[in-house]
């Protein structure tokens, strides 16, 4: 399996940055980009962007399972798929750098924190998939 990428390189990837041609951090790095339209576009649009955003992580979902080995009968289902995963980090990092803009410093606070809380999750899960201690809805 190609390796899933650490966490350092997908919120950097959510910030613009892609270091090298893995295609989960560029669909990463483009749902980030989805998520900032979203924060700042007219209602209208959402529904536009919400399709692009379902085809993004589709995509993600579509590119693990098809490099998941099996996983063992004792691995534990985890609740979100990766790609869900990691439209919530490029969601929190877009509303983490919109807070910097407009928040008071408790929202601003709030919204560092889900999106590092949640950046630990990620490696956490992406650990525990290659161990073959969790695996992920949709995949064998």
């Amino acid at each position: 399996m190609d390796t899933l990428p650490p966490k350092d390189r997908v919120l950097a990837a959510c910030r613009g940055t892609v270091h090298g041609d893995h295609p989960v951090l560029r669909w990463a790095s483009e749902l980030a980009e989805v998520h900032h339209r979203r924060i700042t576009a007219n209602p209208v649009a959402h529904n536009d962007i919400e399709q692009q955003r379902a085809a993004l992580i589709r995509a993600i979902d579509q590119w693990v399972a098809a490099r998941l080995p099996p996983s063992p009968g004792c691995a534990r289902i985890h609740t979100e798929s990766l790609g869900a995963v990691i439209d919530r980090l490029s969601k929190f990092t877009a509303c983490a750098f919109a807070a910097l803009a407009t928040a008071d410093e408790w929202e601003l606070w709030d919204a560092w924190q889900r999106l590092a809380e949640l950046a630990v999750g990620y490696d956490d899960l992406t650990d525990e998939v290659a161990t073959g201690r969790r695996r992920l809805p949709g995949t064998r």
